[in-house]
């Protein structure tokens, strides 16, 4: 059992310039509607806490478990154990002149049953996002 959440887009803008506005969280907010802050810095092993209009009383702290510039991000966080586990990548691909982005976020575990209806409904979340992304990189 698992539960899936995904966006993706074309953005006019090389990988390196999506990459550059993905790994500046302290900015997401200003064109991310759905972020309050990420508070932590973007690093392989390290952590970093997001937190979102849609639980805006919860930070939810991640470690950066993949990280390989221009192409992909990972962002894994959950239970001791597995118990429940969510995994987020964020994907980029370069198309001639455009990156194809997309991200996307896996909830699984023995405990997800449980643990599924809290979990807020994040497709309007993922989609701004992609836009709010597509937006700044193209007018970088």
């Amino acid at each position: 059992m698992s539960l899936v959440y995904e966006a993706s887009t074309t953005i006019e803008a090389s990988p390196a310039t999506v990459w550059s506005v993905l790994v500046d969280t302290a900015k997401w907010p200003e064109w991310d509607p759905f972020c309050i802050r990420i508070d932590g810095h973007v690093a392989l092993g390290k952590k970093v806490t997001a937190w979102t209009k849609l639980s805006p009383d919860r930070g939810f702290g991640v470690k950066v478990t993949q990280l390989d510039e221009n192409e992909k991000m990972v962002w894994s966080g959950g239970m001791p154990l597995g118990l429940f586990k969510g995994v987020r990548t964020y994907a980029l691909t370069e198309r001639g002149d455009e990156t194809e982005f997309s991200m996307r976020e896996e909830f699984t575990g023995p405990m997800l049953f449980m643990i599924k209806g809290s979990i807020p409904d994040m497709t309007e979340a993922f989609e701004a996002f992609v836009n709010g992304l597509k937006e700044r990189a193209e007018s970088a």
